[in-house]
């Protein structure tokens, strides 16, 4: 096992650095680079990935135009941890970001993405991309961590965590709150006289403050903005894309939504009038909402003649926080917040139209990680010293190289951690071991750990090893 991963890491590191022969790209080609994020998206949502409830016509077809992973990973099960390591292609847990700032956190000094750490930003427009970010940032809400002291040119977008996707009174929109108590101090659910705010004691405590200190940026400066952010966010970046078809781009569209707080448009509260749950019905709506605005994206790129140019890279930045949102993650176990599959693993496109195989479905395992990376070989970028741990997936996509089992994932977040290796799965959470083999229980139901004594200390050797060479956490 150890030549073959030796064999299979090397080729794919020459691969990180440069074009090997092969490729069915032309060697002048520098495609531009759109990567989708949504917030919270669970893993059995889409129509793509098994999802039967909500039609994802748009996203769907981005997968039947590419290539869609069924075990792509993020490092982490919430939203900051895991968005750091997507644009370094590094474990977050190398340089201590391993927990998730919300709320006033955001606005501690020092709580960010270190600023030694280089992002997919900074390295593409060394490189002569011009780049972007629309949307949610979450990598500190600070002055030195601004975005456009990050390597993007332009942001618009909010810095904290969430964000309310209409200025209140949330007009046009149906809101559902988290909240303690009822206005008659029981608990349950309650809902205005019209309908249009419903309170639920459900998770036992209020909705988080997402827009306290947390102003929509046009850059540095707050902007008015009446409609809603999903909207927002589309125009912004289909505009991004008209304005710079001269030159290579690189756009990081990250929507805030599915993500609380939980706010669905009229227009799209009636398509699914049947759903007789609101809760459910509004998360219904908000997804999609967002099929439609990813849709805009596509058709922008059609148009403006962009389409065979533009690597396209869809995932969502963790698993789908159920009680939540009631965005579920089946066949998985878990959610948001854990290292069980229904919190890492999470729907993974990867299309870029005449050049990858469409249709294709792959089943290696991959990782955010691996995106930052792929998008780096692709726009030759030079390489840098500091330790990447994604590899490029253009041998994988293309055929390259036919299987990356071998190759080792880790999570690490407090006591909870985690590693992949091949089909199986080891987890530990504080003294408890699980181990499980995924090709023939994805749900994580029988824990293996006692009858594989061997595996599971072998797999702890590889997990150390690993953990020996990350740092402690920065905050908590």
């Amino acid at each position: 096992m150890k030549n073959s991963l030796m064999q299979i890491v090397a080729a794919l590191s020459v691969a990180v650095f440069g074009l090997p022969s092969g490729y069915a790209v032309e060697a002048a080609t520098r495609p531009n680079i759109v990567v989708i994020v949504t917030d919270d998206l669970g893993y059995g949502e889409l129509g793509c990935y098994g999802g039967k409830e909500i039609p994802t016509p748009n996203i769907d077809a981005l997968a039947a135009m590419g290539t869609r992973f069924t075990s792509g990973y993020v490092t982490a099960p919430f939203c900051a941890p895991s968005r750091a390591a997507l644009l370094t292609g590094r474990y977050q847990t190398r340089f201590g970001f391993e927990h998730n700032p919300t709320g006033a956190k955001n606005v501690i000094p020092g709580i960010g993405l270190p600023l030694a750490e280089r992002t997919i930003a900074d390295r593409l427009r060394d490189s002569g991309y011009v780049t972007g970010l629309v949307g949610k940032w979450h990598l500190g809400g600070t002055a030195e961590f601004h975005p456009q002291r990050r390597g993007f040119d332009e942001f618009f977008g909010f810095l904290h965590e969430g964000h309310y996707y209409v200025p209140s009174p949330w007009q046009g929109v149906t809101t559902w709150l988290r909240k303690k108590t009822l206005p008659d101090g029981g608990k349950g659910r309650w809902s205005s006289p019209d309908g249009r705010i419903v309170w639920s004691t459900q998770s036992g405590h209020h909705e988080h403050e997402y827009d306290t200190d947390n102003p929509l940026l046009r850059s540095s400066q707050p902007v008015d903005e009446k409609a809603n952010l999903t909207d927002v966010f589309t125009r912004e970046a289909c505009d991004f894309i008209e304005r710079h078809q001269a030159q290579p781009f690189f756009l990081y569209l990250a929507y805030n939504a599915v993500h609380s707080p939980m706010q669905g448009a009229d227009e799209y509260m009636k398509k699914f009038a049947h759903i007789e749950d609101i809760q459910r019905r509004i998360f219904a709506a908000m997804l999609a909402h967002l099929d439609d605005s990813v849709g805009k994206v596509l058709a922008k790129l059609r148009e403006s003649g962009n389409e065979e140019n533009t690597l396209v890279i869809f995932l969502s930045d963790n698993g789908g926080p159920t009680k939540e949102l009631t965005s579920r993650n089946a066949p998985l176990r878990g959610g948001k917040g854990e290292l069980l599959e229904g919190g890492i693993r999470v729907p993974f496109i990867v299309s870029w139209k005449n050049h990858i195989p469409a249709g294709q479905e792959l089943n290696t395992p991959v990782t955010s990680m691996d995106a930052t990376a792929t998008a780096l070989d692709l726009a030759k970028t030079p390489p840098e010293k500091t330790t990447m741990d994604g590899v490029s997936l253009m041998p994988l996509l293309t055929g390259q190289v036919t299987d990356l089992r071998e190759r080792p994932l880790f999570w690490r977040v407090g006591k909870q951690k985690a590693m992949r290796l091949g089909d199986w799965k080891l987890e530990r959470n504080g003294k408890e071991l699980h181990l499980y083999d995924l090709t023939h229980d994805i749900g994580e139901v029988t824990n293996l750990a006692p009858q594989e004594p061997g595996r599971v200390q072998q797999m702890l050797a590889v997990w150390d090893k690993w953990n020996s060479e990350q740092i402690e956490p920065l905050w908590r």
